[in-house]
């Protein structure tokens, strides 16, 4: 049985099926794909929605008509992926592809009534595996269903934006999180995202550990000799799960506006840099250089320097 906590508006409008495919978008963590899952378990549930939980459909947890496609983030060769990417041959058939495709999968009739298949990361789509997901948009089997999921409507390629209904999801409030647990760290952590609040729940130790760091790297912009180390624990536990720069935008929540407003905007350059595969030794390192010059000048009066 699928769990879902808010989004009741997203529901009631899915369960009435309006298209055959969709685009979630929304942060990271507030539940898109959980709801996609629970539409699939809808749609093949003996009694409809909500999925009752009971019958052979919904007791199965790897359900055969659903599907989710990912980027890869590992080349042929087992290497890192420079940039994560949908290929074509995740979406399309192609000789001598290890899995089925999308479209193979998609063409062979649902176990129960329906088949639910979800592009994780939309955006990540590269042109020909994107060109070739155009088709299936177009004319989708009347049994499938297609689920896009990006953070916004504007980073997936609009000849697919257009062709899917686009479902907005926010936050959940607190209240409705409260009913989950009263951990007062994991729920600040959470800002609203369910996914991120059992990802503290479940491993309360690491979170501790994340947000002292955050608070040392801080403290270390007073302390010129320390920030390097800092800055290199910070980047090390970037990689735990955790994200230490909700912390780190707590922190800041005390300086003034000006300062404040600079020192958000070099984060979000770093986020920039990672996604783009800057070395991140190199973009950490600028960071807290940056960090460090809005900081002196923060502590002298000086206006913020560009």
């Amino acid at each position: 049985m699928i769990e879902i906590i808010g989004h009741e508006r997203q529901r009631k409008l899915l369960a009435a099926r309006p298209a055959q495919s969709f685009l979630f978008v929304g942060p990271e963590g507030v539940g898109r794909r959980a709801v996609a899952r629970w539409f699939a378990y809808g749609l093949n549930c003996e009694r409809g929605f909500p999925p009752c939980g009971e019958c052979a459909s919904c007791r199965l947890n790897e359900h055969p008509d659903y599907l989710e496609i990912s980027p890869r983030t590992k080349t042929k060769t087992g290497q890192a992926a420079r940039r994560p990417q949908i290929h074509l041959d995740q979406i399309a058939p192609r000789e001598g592809a290890e899995e089925p495709s999308l479209i193979e999968w998609m063409q062979t009739a649902p176990r129960f009534r329906a088949k639910v298949a979800v592009i994780d990361s939309a955006h990540l789509l590269g042109e020909q595996a994107a060109n070739a997901l155009l088709k299936l948009l177009e004319e989708p089997p009347s049994y499938a269903y297609l689920i896009l999921i990006a953070p916004v409507r504007e980073a997936v390629l609009p000849t697919l934006a257009s062709r899917s209904l686009t479902v907005s999801f926010g936050p959940a409030s607190e209240e409705e999180l409260r009913r989950i647990t009263s951990d007062e760290a994991a729920l600040g952590y959470s800002e609203g995202a369910v996914g991120r609040l059992l990802r503290a729940l479940a491993d309360p130790a690491g979170l501790a550990e994340v947000a002292s760091a955050a608070r040392d790297w801080l403290a270390a912009l007073e302390d010129p000799p320390r920030l390097l180390a800092a800055t290199r624990q910070l980047e090390r536990l970037s990689g735990s799960g955790f994200d230490p720069w909700v912390f780190v935008a707590r922190g800041l929540e005390s300086w003034p506006p000006a300062y404040r407003r600079a020192a958000l905007e070099e984060i979000a350059r770093l986020r920039e840099e990672l996604s783009a595969y800057v070395s991140a030794e190199l973009a950490y390192t600028r960071l807290a250089l940056a960090m460090r010059r809005i900081y002196a000048e923060m502590r002298a009066g000086s206006p913020v320097s560009r």
